[in-house]
């Protein structure tokens, strides 16, 4: 390791050289009060920055170990700390200097959930941060003194100011912590008592807007409040006793007006399998981990899925027990989607009338008299929601507005009024008993097969050109040798590291590939690698820091393998 003397030397010498000379000063440096380790250097102001890692003795950072004595408070210590590390290069921060990213400071971004990350390591001997520097140049010459700065000044600011605990508010890192802790605790507890998802009182559902995550703010903003018959209590470790409805298994429909607020409930269930920061507003809605969100997805490309619980009979005697196309229409997407998914091992489905499509949901009287059983494939999802729940344990949440011949098969009905949470099953039952449904079933008595898939090798191949290419490409679209994987209707994906991850998985998994383990087995070997030896093991990269993963849930892995064009299976 060499001294942080050596560093400056190193720079005053490369100053003015062409940018290349950089790489004189890859390695490890002693700065006394932490250690900088540069990974890699980058070749070209315009290349992809340098990597570092920055490291202090826990002795020096001062971190209680009760902070991180379990995995849920560890991750949520590192979430916090890559947030305020964030925080302080935009304090110190205050310029770019040169061409290119010359003189910026990265490190992994977070949004309103807490996630298990590379951007941050934090143990009984270390805290360290792994961030990435365009070291900087004016046009591609060395800037020996601003790189100087940088390393001399900048660096060691932003550490005092996010890595030492004694600098940082000991009530938000504690609240930080305990919270996700809480989540945690309560995600297992709703189990015990049958329930898959939990709100609690008085939290704050709607957004600012489409494209903003942050809680919604102004005096219009109605907090969640429990109807009386569904309200469930919990003693929190952290928190204490904790008020809300339980949603319980089975077969639950959100119905009321328009912007009235199911939809909003809906998106709140769905995020609730991730953690949430404290004052996010949902920190405290926990759904089970493994609830996955289903929509029509027209276009998408499905790989011998078998799809007869829901599409059989097609014209010309197209096979739906391992169906095909490259281009699905809005039910047989929706069928795949759930089937797919199904395959992975979900227990609970969510699905919003306002994305779905129409004649996969309900068929009517009229139509039913109108077009034969024997002319129509599709066996709407009203007829097999009830043989999911009772051959396969799988539980349904659906938001409503249009098709009251659901409250047949539902066990429980919530009215948003006003986003306001009234429970009307009694009311909706009466009125479909009132007004008598003439449907005939046409589910059948099972449910139906689930069918296991096998990948093969082929088309798993990222290379462009002669070299391996893998990028995420925004949070929906990730970058795979020749070919983008669309993800924009993947609705529980919520950040772009994890859809770094998922790109990597995808080649990192492949090696598992043997025309034997089936696609469930073959994510799980990857999940049980990475719980083994951290999201670290996914980087192609050796001895570079991967600074920018975040954990995904299998189910969004299996949809990225799902929607890959080139995907094969037997």
């Amino acid at each position: 390791m060499y001294s942080r003397d050596y560093l400056g030397k190193t720079l005053k010498r490369i100053d003015g050289k062409g940018y290349k000379a950089y790489k004189d000063i890859q390695g490890s440096y002693d700065f006394k009060d932490f250690h900088l380790y540069m990974d890699y250097v980058q070749g070209d102001p315009f290349a992809s920055p340098s990597r570092l890692r920055v490291r202090i003795t826990q002795k020096r950072a001062g971190f209680p170990q009760e902070l991180y004595s379990n995995k849920v408070r560890q991750v949520a210590l590192e979430d916090y700390l890559t947030r305020e590390f964030s925080s302080a290069i935009k304090k110190v921060i205050k310029r770019n200097r040169g061409t290119g990213k010359s003189g910026l400071i990265f490190i992994d971004s977070c949004g309103q959930e807490i996630l298990e990350r590379t951007s941050m390591v934090v143990n009984s001997s270390f805290v360290e941060a792994r961030i990435s520097m365009g070291l900087p140049a004016r046009g591609r010459s060395v800037l020996a003194k601003e790189a100087a700065d940088m390393f001399f000044k900048e660096l060691p600011e932003i550490i005092r100011l996010s890595l030492l605990y004694n600098n940082l508010d000991k009530s938000d890192v504690k609240a930080h912590v305990e919270t996700s802790e809480d989540q945690d605790f309560l995600r297992k507890e709703i189990e015990k008592l049958n329930l898959v998802s939990f709100i609690a009182n008085n939290s704050l559902l709607p957004r600012r807007s489409g494209v903003s995550d942050l809680p919604m703010e102004g005096e219009r903003v109605v907090d969640f409040s429990s109807p009386g018959e569904m309200e469930v209590e919990f003693n929190l470790p952290n928190a204490g006793n904790i008020k809300g409805m339980g949603i319980p298994a089975g077969i639950t429909l959100i119905v009321g007006g328009g912007y009235h607020g199911k939809s909003t409930l809906l998106r709140a269930i769905e995020r609730g399998v991730y953690n949430h920061i404290p004052e996010d507003g949902r920190e405290y809605v926990v759904t089970v981990e493994d609830t996955v969100k289903i929509r029509a997805e027209d276009g998408r490309r499905v790989e011998k899925v078998n799809i007869s619980p829901f599409i059989n009979n097609l014209p010309f005697g197209k096979d739906t027990v391992e169906f095909s196309t490259e281009e699905a229409s809005g039910s047989t997407s929706q069928a795949a989607n759930i089937m797919e998914a199904l395959e992975v091992g979900t227990g609970v489905l969510l699905l919003d009338e306002d994305t779905s499509a129409t004649n996969f949901m309900i068929r009517d009287v009229r139509m039913q008299a109108l077009v034969a059983k024997d002319k129509e494939p599709i066996t709407p999802f009203i007829d097999k929601v009830m043989l999911l729940k009772k051959d396969l344990d799988v539980s349904a949440i659906m938001v409503l507005g249009g098709s009251g011949d659901y409250f047949d098969v539902a066990d429980k009905i919530i009215m948003m009024d006003e986003y306001r949470a009234q429970e009307v099953t009694r009311e909706a039952k009466n009125i479909a008993s009132e007004y008598h449904n003439k449907r005939v079933e046409e589910g059948g008595e099972e449910f139906g097969a689930l069918s296991s898939r096998t990948p093969l090798q082929k088309g798993l191949d990222p290379i462009k050109g002669r070299k391996t290419k893998i990028s995420a490409k925004g949070l929906h679209s990730i970058e795979f040798g020749r070919q983008r994987i669309d993800l924009s209707l993947v609705e529980q994906l919520v950040d772009v590291s994890q859809t770094q991850a998922i790109g990597d998985i995808l080649y990192f998994g492949s090696h598992f590939i043997d025309g034997k383990k089936t696609l469930r087995e073959i994510i799980q070997l990857v999940l049980e690698q990475i719980e083994e030896k951290g999201l670290d093991v996914l980087s192609p990269f050796k001895g570079q820091h991967p600074g920018e993963y975040a954990l995904p849930r299998k189910y969004e892995i299996a949809a990225a393998f799902n929607r890959l064009r080139s995907f094969h299976v037997k």
